[in-house]
């Protein structure tokens, strides 16, 4: 039988020594020693500190036709301190398959993005991850609706809210419809996380809150985020249609901004009167910490 001819990977070999070349020795507790011809670390000391050998770690860095663990890799990105893009590209370079940290699914926003989130306002809008989490979301958004946070996670999440709330008071008119696509969305990107644990104990808690998802999600359905029309109602205006619209995010992989406008003009007029409520109540522009719930009255 004959082999698979591996060929180099030069693509590789440059983005490890520019990585290198920016982390130095302060960055990962190395006393400073003598001063050194280039900036960053010697590929002597990146094998010492990820655990390989010397040799092999200047045959990756060569882009010779190695194979890498996804286990080494993770010790050489924590090395050269790379963030998760950058991670990711790293197993692409070395031709692995990614593997995402099971603790780095993203969790908070940068000042930047809330902001705007802020602007978008008096559109709804909204940061979701992957998973459905409530990462921010700004006043137009909150005169509607808010999410409590789920009990794995302690962040606001829809899926979890729209689930386990009795349907008399769930804010989706159309739930039958439109809890299947986000189920669906949501195995959309499960599929990059399976086996890890944080998304695993995520499925299983809420198929054992709710037996609807369970069923849906042993469907196998896939279904892409995209725009939607849909209806929510709130006790003080009554029903109101709205199309979503889910827009990236540079750097923060698996996120996105959702912003919701109105589909009509009843529903225009009625956000606006959801916005005057607002201000005679005098509720708070911005979100408190630990708020609960999830309809606003």
């Amino acid at each position: 039988m004959g082999t698979r001819t591996q060929r180099r990977r030069p693509e590789l070999a440059a983005f490890l020594r520019g990585r290198r070349a920016r982390v130095t020795p302060a960055d990962v507790g190395m006393p400073p020693g003598l001063r050194r011809r280039t900036p960053g670390l010697r590929r002597e000391e990146v094998a010492q500190l990820s655990g390989v050998g010397v040799t092999w770690y200047t045959w990756l860095e060569q882009g010779r036709p190695i194979n890498a663990s996804p286990q080494v890799l993770d010790a050489v990105a924590r090395t050269l301190r790379l963030d998760p893009p950058e991670r990711e590209h790293l197993y692409r370079l070395a031709e692995v398959p990614f593997q995402a940290d099971p603790e780095g699914l993203i969790r908070k926003i940068s000042p930047q993005v809330q902001g705007i989130v802020d602007a978008l306002d008096p559109l709804l809008a909204v940061v979701y991850n992957s998973r459905y989490d409530v990462l921010a979301n700004n006043a137009a958004y909150r005169d509607l609706f808010l999410v409590p946070e789920a009990p794995d996670t302690g962040l606001p999440n829809v899926l979890w809210t729209l689930f386990t709330l009795p349907e008399g008071i769930c804010p989706l008119v159309n739930r039958e419809e439109e809890l299947p696509l986000m189920v669906a969305t949501l195995r959309s990107s499960y599929g990059r996380h399976v086996g890890e644990p944080t998304w695993e104990e995520y499925i299983r808690g809420l198929s054992a809150a709710s037996p609807w998802f369970a069923e849906l999600w042993a469907s196998g359905e896939v279904v892409p985020p995209g725009p939607r029309v849909k209806t929510f109602r709130h006790a003080a205006v009554g029903e109101l249609r709205m199309t979503s619209q889910s827009l990236s995010i540079d750097g923060m992989p698996e996120c996105r901004i959702v912003a919701y406008s109105p589909d009509d003009e009843e529903a225009r007029t009625k956000i606006a009167l959801l916005r005057q409520r607002r201000q005679w109540l005098g509720l708070p522009v911005r979100e408190t910490e630990g708020a609960g719930e999830t309809v606003r009255r």
